[in-house]
């Protein structure tokens, strides 16, 4: 059948299974909203108030569902908008597709107006990136784009459509949607027997576990696993989630602010298990003084991770669920009782600890979990708060922390945690900000009101830009150069005039019965909550200075 470009482009989308889009109209996109009002039915559009707003809100619903999140932009500022939304996604492997509107097919190259190469800018950022100058090409566009953004080591993808091609006819036909095979062709015997042997050898082992492990729904998996190894387990920040905080093989975070157990247990083993994990400068530190006794066996799908920051000593190419899986079926439980006791000694001698005195974002963290049963989605701004949610929020479930890890982008938190109560609308969502990432994108509270996302903000408010005032300190002499954020912004007042509901929290004793109203509202709450300027992240690693050289305080 014959039908517009805009119509194809709708019609591809359902065949993929969408059925939520985040974005803003424009010109360059009027026929697709023309078509997107005749599909009102079939696909629901939410319209965030800024660009960026929805690029994170795809980020977000993807993390929680494991689907493809989708986001639509007019051209020139209206694509551009969406550039530090899938620069975050790219950093952290999510699946998302970023459809933008262009000029005609006559006006590019001409510096029409709003006219941007946003493929070209985007190439840096993006699995692949198309721009459709035939209509009949758009149908395998739409389904190419799809694929590639969730076949092996997932990430987004950008279609560019002039506005003509959206009124341009073609014969559509639709396809069923084709199932994305698991990526299992280099996962070789020698490998396997190779990794088998160095676990079997192994009187030390630590398992490092990342991103990967959740993008691959090998959370059960890797239980598996850790228990057969009988191994500490340490995450990186994209890795919680993955392995139950609650279970007593877990040490922790590992890295800059990860706890002094997993950096003590990273220097000391002989085994390093990286599963799906990508030796970020935040987690290796120095990079020569890393696991200096250990061999290294990495785990992942993506053979361009292997080597690239780390040297390993054997390595495993393929869906990490699949490998832990054929692992599982090869190795026994092995009893490592010195090794273990000495992980346990070192849980007991610097445990993660916080000032009880005062109100706190450790604290206040702790009763979320405990008021919610841990059952939660909780996703994040960038700073402070981000670290200390990651320490001290005991996740136990895959897709239940939604963080920038990679790009580190404040102002992502908001537009995240309402993609997230969207893809998971029976589930309780938390975004914990800080004042500084809160007043980046704070206008998405907007469309948290119009549509009614009962999404709790808690504002960990310092009255600063928290952790880059804590370098300042620590490592500046105290040169607090632009990170006083000492400004008259009343937070509650502006929930109120947004049509959401306010309170402030200045006292530790009113926290419970705080987040208790907090959650009896079924609409969006801010709670602001007061805190210490001068409270700080610890542990910290001094920036180049080995893991194991932790700062655990003040007295350090």
């Amino acid at each position: 059948m014959q039908l517009t470009g805009a119509d194809i482009l709708l019609e591809c989308l359902l065949e993929q299974g969408v059925d939520t889009i985040f974005g803003f109209p424009g010109g360059a996109v009027l026929n697709i909203y023309d078509s997107l009002y005749k599909y009102r039915e079939k696909i629901r559009h939410y319209l965030t108030s800024h660009e960026q707003g929805a690029a994170h809100a795809a980020d977000g619903y993807a993390r929680v569902t494991g689907k493809v999140g989708v986001c639509l932009a007019t051209s020139g500022p209206g694509a551009t908008n969406l550039v530090t939304g899938i620069a975050t996604a790219y950093m952290d492997s999510v699946p998302i597709v970023a459809i933008t509107g262009n000029v005609s097919l006559s006006l590019l190259g001409k510096d029409s107006f709003q006219e941007v190469d946003i493929t070209g800018v985007t190439m840096p950022i993006t699995k692949h990136n198309f721009i459709v100058k035939d209509v009949n090409d758009l149908a395998d566009i739409v389904r190419r784009a799809f694929y590639i953004a969730q076949e092996g080591r997932p990430g987004p993808v950008l279609i560019d459509i002039p506005k003509d091609i959206t009124a341009q006819k073609a014969e559509y036909k639709p396809v069923e949607k084709p199932e994305i095979p698991r990526r299992t062709d280099n996962i070789s015997d020698k490998a396997i027997n190779y990794a088998v042997e160095l676990i079997r050898n192994s009187s030390k082992p630590l398992i490092y576990a990342g991103g990967g492990v959740i993008t691959s729904d090998a959370s059960q998996e890797l239980l598996e696993f850790a228990e057969k190894v009988n191994a500490p387990v340490t995450l990186s920040l994209m890795g919680m989630g993955g392995f139950p905080a609650t279970h007593p093989n877990y040490t922790g975070m590992i890295g800059m602010h990860g706890t002094k157990t997993s950096n003590m247990a990273a220097t000391q083993c002989d085994l390093l298990i990286a599963v799906g994990a990508r030796f970020s400068d935040r987690v290796v530190s120095k990079m020569e003084r890393f696991a200096p006794h250990a061999r290294i066996l990495h785990i992942d799908i993506d053979e361009a991770e292997v080597n690239k920051n780390i040297r390993s000593s054997r390595y495993i190419i393929g869906d990490v669920r699949e490998v832990l899986r054929t692992l599982n079926n090869r190795i026994e439980r092995v009893e490592r009782k010195e090794w273990m006791s000495f992980v346990e000694e070192m849980k007991a001698q610097y445990p993660l600890s916080y000032t009880e005195d005062i109100l706190t974002p450790q604290y206040i963290l702790a009763k979320i979990y405990e008021l919610t049963g841990g059952d939660a989605i909780i996703s994040t701004e960038v700073g402070q708060h981000q670290i200390w949610t990651a320490q001290h929020y005991k996740f136990t479930k895959p897709r239940t922390f939604v963080s920038s890890g990679g790009l580190g982008t404040m102002g992502f938190g908001l537009g995240a945690s309402l993609g997230a109560q969207i893809g998971v609308p029976g589930k309780r969502v938390f975004n914990i900000a800080g004042d500084g990432s809160f007043r980046m994108n704070m206008n998405e509270l907007a469309t948290a009101v119009e549509y009614n996302l009962p999404v709790i903000v808690v504002i960990m408010n310092n009255h600063a830009l928290g952790m880059v005032r804590q370098w300042q300190n620590l490592f500046y002499d105290g040169r607090y150069s632009q990170t006083t954020l000492d400004r008259s912004t009343d937070f509650v007042k502006l929930a109120e005039a947004f049509g959401a509901v306010g309170y402030n929290l200045t006292e530790k004793a009113d926290v419970e019965e705080t987040i208790k109203k907090a959650m009896a509202q079924n609409r969006p709450v801010v709670i602001n909550c007061e805190i210490d300027r001068d409270l700080k992240v610890y542990p910290i690693v001094p920036p180049g200075a080995p893991i194991e050289e932790v700062i655990m305080d003040m007295g350090d």
